[in-house]
Formats: C-alpha cells, structure tokens, sequence
C-alpha cells in the first residue's frame, strides 16, 4: 500500500495493474483523498498497528501520512476532498500563507470542508497521531504539530455564533449580524422546484457535518484542551445549537440544512426543506451523548418527542422517508429527472429516500440511557481489563477470520477484491480497496494486541 501512495497519501481504490484509480470520483497516481476511507483513515490504520505492536515502520507509515495532511492542509485551517499533487497550484495551503500574492490567492481552492466527516475525520488522526510526535522533533513531526494546532484552531473560528457549523468554509470570519441565534421555525412558503442558490453557508447536518465538528472538539477538549476550556465552550455552543434546530410540533426533529433565518433550506437538486428521517438520527445520538458527558438533561430531554415522532412516521417494517414535507409529514420522493412528488415509484438511484437509518438502534439507546440513568449507564460501560484467559479465548475465537485474512494476501502483500464494480462511470475488475486494507489491519492488529 505505501508503494502505491502520493505523498504519504491515498485514494479508495486501484485496479490491480494501476492504469484506473479512484476516490468518490476518477482520480489519477499523483491524487489523494480525504473523505473517509481515504487518507485519515489509513494512516489511522498504520497508527493503531503500530499500538498494537510497537513496530516503528508502521509508526513511520503512519507519520507519513501525517505529514501529507499538513502538506495538502488549506489556509482555511481543513481540507477540500481530494488533493492533487500535479497540479499543487490548484490549492491555497497553509504552507503557502506568506508566499501568494493577493491576485493568485484569489484563482485557489481553499473551501474547507465538513461534509462527509472529511476535515474531521483528518483532526481525528492528527490528534492521536500528535501523541506519537514527542521529542526529538524533527521537521515532519514538526509540521504534524503545527497542522493539529491550526486545523483545530479554524475548526473553533468556523463555528457560528448561534453553535452551528457550515458545510464548507473560507477561513474568513462571519458577520453575527447575518447569523443572529434564533430557534428554527418552519418557513411562511418555500419553493417546490430547485432554486439553486449556494448553499455551503447553511447551517449542515447533512452527512452528519455537524455532529463530527461537535466530536472533534469533544475530542480536542479531551486530549490537550482541559486546561483551557475553549473546546468544551465549543461543543456546548454545537449541543444548545442542536436544541434551537429542534423544529416545534408536530415534527420535533430537524432538517438537513437550514438558512440564516433558521428555517429548512434547499441544498442540492434532491435536497428540499423537509425534514429529514436520516440525519435527525444522528442529532438525536449526539444529544445522548452530550448528556452522557456533561450530565445536563436538556439534551435527553430533547431526544424525547424526537423518538416518539420517530414512532409514528414508518412508512413500512424498519423504513423511513429521508425527506418528509414540511408540517404535513407526507413523504417527499424526487423523479429520475428531479421533480418534486409524494409517490416513491421512480427514484433516481445514487441516493437513500428510504432507508432503516439506524432508527431503531438509537431508539434502544435512548431508552436504555433513559431507563438506566446516566451515572448507572456510564459504570455498565466501564470494562475492567481482560483476564489472561478471556484473553485467551478471544483469540481462538478470531483465529479463523485472521487465517483467512492472511490466506487472502497475495504474493505481492495485496487483498484483491475480484467482483466487478461499476461506478460513477467507471467499471473496475480486479483491485485493491483501501476500506478492505483497513478492515483486515485492524483485525490483525486487534489479534496482535490481544497476544500482548
């Protein structure tokens, strides 16, 4: 995998023989990408084997795609999807604050972006990756420092007043006036055909955007900000932001984006205000467990008519609408040519209407956390070490699985995936997945951990 990287970087997938390479879209041999299972993820993959067994070289697999984060890092403070090092001019990076005039700065990509767990997922790694970068310091831990330290910095300036985050970011600072904290309300009237207006501003929980932004302060507050509070100011500001989205009855849930004003917006073509079946799941999450970590009701409270609204609009056995319109709760579906219809008969087929969504396990969460009570919940979580034979017979049972991991391996140390897989235009055969390289890693390595 290190010999087919870019930089310290990588891609989702490489047929066998190299010539078609991908991330969400096409990609060449000098691209990566940062939207999971790209670039963060991997090198989260050499991190923990290297926990695992204490192996410097995959330490230094690890380093090393730090480093092409903090190389591909934008002035912004995160990172666009994918980075292209043919053409590293295409970009306005953090290394290159200093050195651009005005004119060229303004020709760069420099948008940050949260969709997608993209940015967050890089600060993640960062983050424990920094915990490895102790002294001596060299130029490259040097660099992964710096990166953290900026990245989480923007992170806190791209919040809102009001707590929210946008989908992408410039880097420059907001006008509170135009973003003034209001709870949501549903609009007066709101188009029912595409109005095409730029939507990266909007307050996001598409993709869940805001969800990860507030776990990656949680995170930052929990490995270096304790002291100083400004990453827990941070993620109580996303928790009470989650609680203003909170539309009123009769949908007490939320929408995917909302505008300034605090009312469900367009986004892309299929994207309509509504509210949404899916992502109101992982609200719901986070404010369970924000009240897991800050023992403040008002967040379990707020889950409350969120579930029992949940209850009430199925549309069949473990299925919900993505989108349901606004204050009618009628199902929204789009046609192949995206027209705006209640009937489900002739969905364009690169996006989830309907889906389970995880409904029902965030269901039996809140009603266990609500049954148990915080203090009870939290001492249930608390797992004393392993015995030398539980140990023992955890092995055994993963024994199997990694023999066939190891089988699977070809001469050349790959996991070739053989089905055919066609997308976004492309048709791959014979390739190597870097989820499936993921996976298997974290097999092995929680195996190896296990023989410690």
């Amino acid at each position: 995998m290190r010999s087919i990287s870019a930089e310290g970087g990588y891609l989702w997938r490489y047929s066998t023989d190299l010539k078609l390479v991908a991330g969400e879209g096409k990609a060449s041999s000098a691209m990566i990408w940062i939207q999971p299972p790209g670039t963060p993820s991997m090198g989260m993959a050499f991190l923990e084997a290297y926990d695992a067994t204490g192996d410097m070289y995959l330490l230094d697999c690890a380093l090393a795609v730090g480093d092409c984060l903090a190389k591909t890092q934008l002035e912004s403070g995160g990172w666009d999807y994918r980075f292209d090092f043919g053409s590293p001019q295409r970009w306005y990076r953090q290394v290159d604050r200093g050195t651009l005039k005005p004119k060229e700065i303004a020709k760069r990509r420099n948008a940050t972006t949260f969709d997608d767990n993209n940015s967050q997922s890089a600060l993640h790694f960062l983050m424990a990756l920094a915990e490895h970068c102790q002294q001596p310091l060299d130029e490259r831990k040097q660099r992964i420092h710096h990166s953290r330290r900026y990245g989480l910095k923007k992170l806190l300036e791209a919040q809102y007043p009001n707590g929210a985050w946008p989908q992408r970011h410039d880097g420059k600072p907001v006008d509170p006036k135009k973003f003034q904290i209001t709870k949501a309300k549903y609009p007066k009237k709101w188009a029912r055909t595409y109005e095409g207006i730029n939507y990266s501003s909007h307050y996001t929980f598409n993709d869940n955007s805001i969800r990860d932004c507030i776990l990656t302060a949680l995170e930052a507050h929990k490995r270096l900000g304790k002291s100083r509070g400004e990453f827990l100011a941070a993620v109580k500001r996303g928790g009470d932001f989650l609680l203003l989205a909170q539309l009123p009855d009769p949908q007490p849930i939320w929408a995917q984006q909302y505008n300034a004003r605090m009312e469900p917006a367009w986004a892309r073509k299929f994207e309509p205000p509504a509210v949404t079946g899916g992502e109101s799941v992982g609200v719901c999450r986070t404010l369970i467990d924000l009240y897991l970590e800050l023992d403040e009701s008002k967040y379990l409270q707020a889950v409350g008519p969120a579930v029992k609204w949940f209850k009430e609009s199925k549309i069949g056995p473990d299925k919900w609408a993505r989108f349901y319109e606004l204050k009618t709760n009628k199902p929204l579906y789009f046609t192949k040519d995206y027209k705006l219809v209640y009937a489900d008969d002739n969905l364009p087929t690169h996006y989830s209407f309907q889906s389970s969504f995880g409904v029902e396990s965030m269901i039996q969460y809140y009603d266990k956390v609500k049954s148990m009570g915080r203090e009870k919940y939290l001492a249930a979580q608390k797992r004393p070490p392993l015995t030398r034979k539980q140990s023992a017979d955890r092995v055994k049972t993963m024994e199997n699985h990694v023999r066939e991991i190891i089988d699977a391996q070809d001469d050349k140390g790959r996991w070739v995936t053989r089905t055919k897989l066609e997308t976004r235009g492309m048709t791959f055969g014979d390739r190597i997945e870097s989820r499936v390289f993921i996976d298997n890693m974290r097999v092995l390595s929680s195996y190896l951990a296990l023989l410690k």
